[in-house]
C-alpha cells in the first residue's frame, strides 16, 4: 500500500531525527541498515498527518516508543494509533524505560513478531 507523503511535516520530521532521545538512537541502532530480521526500517516518517518513530512498509508495521512527553497524551497517542491503523498499519508500543533497560527483550519480541506476522512473498510480483 502506498501512503500519502505529508510534504508539510518534512522539516519537522528532520528536526525530530536530529532530536532524538536515548531511547530513539538505541533502537534505531539496533534496527538500520536491514539489521532486523532482513527489513528495511525508517524513523520519524510522516503517515498521513502525523509521523510516527519507526516504521517498516514491508510489514506496515509501526514502531513507538512511549517516554515522558507521552505521559499526559494518552489520549490523543490512542486517537492518532487507530487512525494509523485504519491504514491497515499495525503498532508495537514500547516504554522509554523498555528500550534503555531492556533491550535484548523489546528486540526478541520484534522478531517474534516479525516471524508471526510477515507475509509470504508472492510468486506472481
Amino acid at each position: 500500500m502506498k501512503l500519502h507523503y505529508n510534504q508539510g511535516l518534512k522539516q519537522l520530521s528532520r528536526k525530530l531525527r536530529k532530536e532524538s532521545t536515548l531511547s530513539e538512537v538505541l533502537l534505531w541502532q539496533q534496527l538500520k541498515g536491514r539489521k532486523m530480521k532482513g527489513y528495511q526500517f525508517t524513523r520519524q516518517k510522516p503517515i498521513g498527518k502525523y509521523i510516527v518513530d519507526f516504521y517498516c512498509s514491508k510489514l506496515n508495521l509501526v514502531i513507538e516508543i512511549d517516554g515522558s512527553s507521552h505521559f499526559d497524551k494518552a489520549f490523543e497517542d490512542k486517537i492518532r494509533q487507530v487512525e494509523i491503523e485504519k491504514m491497515s498499519i499495525k503498532f508495537l508500543r514500547f516504554s522509554d524505560r523498555d528500550i534503555k533497560f531492556n533491550i535484548e527483550n523489546v528486540l526478541s519480541y520484534i522478531e517474534e513478531w516479525i516471524n508471526s506476522n510477515k507475509q509470504p512473498p508472492n510468486p506472481l510480483l
